[in-house]
């Protein structure tokens, strides 16, 4: 690869992971403040306005139509962001923010396993070992060696609904090869704005069986540059850190840059006073050892042809 778009991808991936890490941490301590379903709704509300802007001002008012896959692109949007948003925020209420972020590590070996169920496609027996030995890590991670530790304080349901987060990007990321002939960013806004509406139509749900509550100017003004970090960072500069760069990179290079993400979280979390038993740091080092050979090696065949 040329040394200006290898630099130019190596930046791009720099900022996603500079948007990305923070969220996890962030978010488990706005929750109290601004509930999961506010904290989704408010999020995209901004992030897709921005986003539509964007595609317009880029590709021109054309891109902003479906093109006859409105449907297909609405039940993208609500599995990867009605469902992703849901289970994530509801789910970090109830775990901490360094499990989230080693179980959503899991995203690279979960898609090798959809791609083995839909397309018949076998992984590698390597692969498979590194799927084993990184949800080995995972598990390790969650209970620190007592499975009791998995279901104090609810958090087992909370890990739980972060896999199925997981499992809901997974889907939307693999949909997207289905969208041919619309660009990285067209794909995201108009996926985007369905799962907004369903994130929405979520939280008119929850407020009706009391399970939300509506914020007041009070409260979005005590987490106003949360909400700004959570709809311009994460969505916006995020995810267009990420699609510019896996462009640039290739998927597997970018897929092994975000492997970073866990460790900045441990850190972040370590500079806020958590103390962490070995037996964590020793199974997120594992997840990190077995995704990173898993890409290391994948690269290598690549190459090799």
């Amino acid at each position: 690869m040329a040394r200006g778009p290898l630099l130019a991808g190596i930046g791009w991936m720099a900022l996603a992971i500079a948007c990305w890490t923070p969220l996890f941490s962030v978010a488990k301590r706005t929750l109290p403040v601004l509930d999961a379903f506010a904290l989704g709704t408010v999020r995209y509300a901004l992030g897709v306005a921005l986003f539509v802007v964007l595609l317009a001002a880029i590709e021109g008012r054309a891109a902003l139509r479906f093109d006859g896959r409105w449907l297909a692109a609405t039940v993208v949007g609500l599995i990867g962001i009605t469902g992703f948003n849901l289970f994530i925020w509801i789910g970090l209420g109830h775990t901490r923010p360094e499990h989230a972020s080693i179980i959503l590590a899991l995203q690279s070996p979960l898609t090798a396993l959809a791609v083995w169920w839909v397309h018949g496609q076998r992984p590698a027996p390597f692969t498979l070992g590194c799927v084993a030995v990184a949800i080995a890590g995972v598990v390790l991670v969650i209970t620190k060696g007592d499975p009791a530790n998995a279901l104090v304080g609810g958090s087992l349901l909370g890990d739980v609904l972060i896999l199925c987060g997981a499992i809901s990007w997974v889907i939307y990321t693999l949909a997207a090869s289905r969208f041919r002939g619309w660009s990285p960013l067209r794909f995201t806004v108009l996926t985007c704005i369905p799962g907004a509406a369903g994130l929405v139509a979520a939280n008119l749900v929850a407020l009706a069986i009391g399970a939300a509550a509506v914020p007041d100017m009070a409260t979005l003004a005590a987490v106003w540059w949360q909400i700004l970090y959570f709809s311009v960072g994460t969505v916006v500069l995020g995810v267009l850190g990420f699609n510019a760069g896996a462009r640039s990179l290739g998927p597997l290079n970018a897929m092994l840059m975000l492997n970073l993400i866990p460790v900045g979280v441990f850190a972040i979390e370590a500079a806020l006073g958590r103390s962490f038993a070995a037996l964590e740091i020793a199974g997120a080092a594992v997840v990190i050892a077995a995704l990173v050979a898993n890409n290391l090696y994948l690269r290598g065949l690549r190459t090799s042809r």
